[in-house]
């Protein structure tokens, strides 16, 4: 026969003699923080690395000039 699931205000089966709620309830909700944390983490390099894709210069070696002729600027290599 399978042993019931401790309830929160059950005794924690661990046997610190502290309510579940109070002992072992806490330590598994607390590495959900974490994985939380790490995701956002990686999501925000994502988008950065995206958005500097995007904003990036095509040409590594070009380079603005103004062309007063024109009356703006031109990309030379």
């Amino acid at each position: 026969m399978a042993a019931a699931k401790a309830g929160r205000n059950d005794p924690c089966p661990c046997g610190s003699g502290r309510k579940y709620k109070q002992c072992c309830a806490v330590k598994q909700d607390g590495g959900s923080k974490f994985g939380t944390y790490a995701l956002i983490a990686v999501l925000v390099a994502i988008a950065g690395v995206i958005v500097y894709t995007f904003t990036a210069d095509a040409g590594a070696g070009s380079r603005q000039v103004w062309d007063p002729v024109h009356g703006h600027y031109h990309t030379v290599p």
